[in-house]
């Protein structure tokens, strides 16, 4: 069974389409942009300082994704994912013209091998950043590498400014309350605190190697490490190699994900088996099938208030509620898109579903949704849509002609 899925899944690998940075992001209702974890050498900034101990950062949670906004020295506000999976930070252009440390003449341009999800390295231009402040936690000398977002700010319908990697945290207490929707940074006590064990509360140690966490999870006798990923919108991707998955749906093709090695389709499924994180229990989860490392993603981290005590490398996860997570079933339109500000570009029809014989091809342009343009629908919104509608009118055009098309919203995998 497990060399079925991996054999479908490099089947898809092979997929022609346009290269996209890989910075963690798993996909949504819609297709994403980016897929996997950046990875490098972790490094951490030279100074950090936080004044008031401890520093709270409100919160944007958009589509599972960890947001926050935060003023910098150059009197501009910009806006930030944190991302736990990923190894080193990544600015725009913008940011890095505004923020890194001036160099002198002599010193040659430096790049920064990045290794996405598919594995392969690019080479990004690698920058210092003289002081990066997260509301009034400053770090200074902050090693960053550049990347244009402008497709992301796109896809998401609000400007993203950076990804903020793990390893920016190393001196301190980092905390994404979810529920709270809160970024709370401390730094690292003097003396460790014996540990609180209290119901729904889970303290897990992770990994010392890695620049990124990876904590044991269980799947009834079997045991595997996932990433925690605050930079994927997904919630659990399971690599099933050496494993022993049960399905009660699936797996089945799903939705399109972009990556730097093109367009590749998802395989979803939600497991008969239970998962363990900690003293956690999630209920038969769905589950993305991937050939690269575990993970998990927003969609389940969300339940969470979640610690990270990188100098004793312990993770604390706590749930303000009883009983098993409960992952609900993914509803889709069947419909892939690229979104641009003025059009949605469809990238694929899901097969075997309602909507698998409607007359459009990829590449085909969505203008309107329910009549209105697409430009009027946020990405929240139009997952608003999505998750409750029976059905949903796309407009596509097709030279200076529109045609409405009525498709049936459906259980993807229930």
């Amino acid at each position: 069974m497990i060399s079925k899925f991996r054999s479908r899944i490099s089947d898809w690998r092979k997929t022609p389409a346009g290269r996209v940075l890989s910075v963690c992001l798993l996909s949504s209702v819609l297709c994403s942009l980016i897929t996997g974890c950046v990875t490098s050498p972790g490094r951490a900034p030279a100074t950090t300082r936080i004044e008031p101990q401890p520093v709270r950062v409100p919160a944007k949670i958009l589509s599972h994704f960890f947001l926050v906004e935060s003023p910098q020295v150059d009197g501009k506000t910009y806006r930030f994912l944190i991302d736990t999976g990923s190894s080193v930070t990544l600015v725009s252009p913008a940011v890095a013209a505004s923020l890194k440390q001036k160099e002198s003449h002599k010193t040659p341009p430096r790049t920064q091998p990045v290794r996405g999800a598919n594995g392969r390295d690019v080479e990004l231009p690698a920058i210092t950043l003289r002081h990066l402040r997260l509301g009034e936690a400053h770090f200074e000398r902050v090693p960053a590498t550049v990347y244009d977002f402008s497709e992301l700010s796109a896809h998401l319908g609000l400007s993203i400014d950076g990804v903020v990697g793990f390893p920016l945290f190393r001196d301190t207490l980092l905390t994404l309350d979810y529920p709270a929707a809160l970024l709370e940074i401390a730094p690292n006590p003097v003396v460790a605190p014996p540990p609180v064990r209290q119901p729904r509360t889970s303290i897990i140690p992770y990994n010392r190697e890695q620049a990124t966490p990876l904590i044991p999870v269980q799947m009834d006798n079997e045991s595997f490490f996932v990433l925690i990923d605050s930079g994927s919108d997904g919630g659990l991707a399971l690599n099933p190699a050496g494993l022993h998955p049960r399905f009660v749906h699936g797996p089945r093709i799903g939705m399109i994900v972009s990556s730097l090695d093109g367009d590749k389709r998802q395989l979803v499924g939600r497991l008969e088996q239970n998962i363990t994180i900690g003293t956690q229990l999630v209920q038969q989860p769905v589950v993305d099938l991937t050939e690269q490392l575990s993970s998990l993603g927003g969609e389940l981290l969300r339940h969470f208030r979640i610690t990270f005590d990188q100098q004793r490398h312990l993770v604390t996860l706590v749930r303000g509620t009883d009983g098993p997570v409960a992952m609900p079933g993914r509803r889709s339109a069947g419909l892939s898109f690229r979104r641009f500000p003025n059009y949605w570009r469809l990238l694929a029809v899901v097969p075997d579903t309602p909507n698998s014989a409607l007359p459009v091809q990829p590449g085909d342009l969505c203008v309107r949704i329910n009549g209105e343009l697409v430009e009027k629908w946020t990405f929240e919104r139009y997952a608003d849509l999505v998750q409750t509608a029976p059905k949903i009118t796309y407009t596509f055009l097709s030279g200076s002609k529109e045609t409405d098309y009525d498709v049936t919203v459906f259980e993807l995998v229930p």
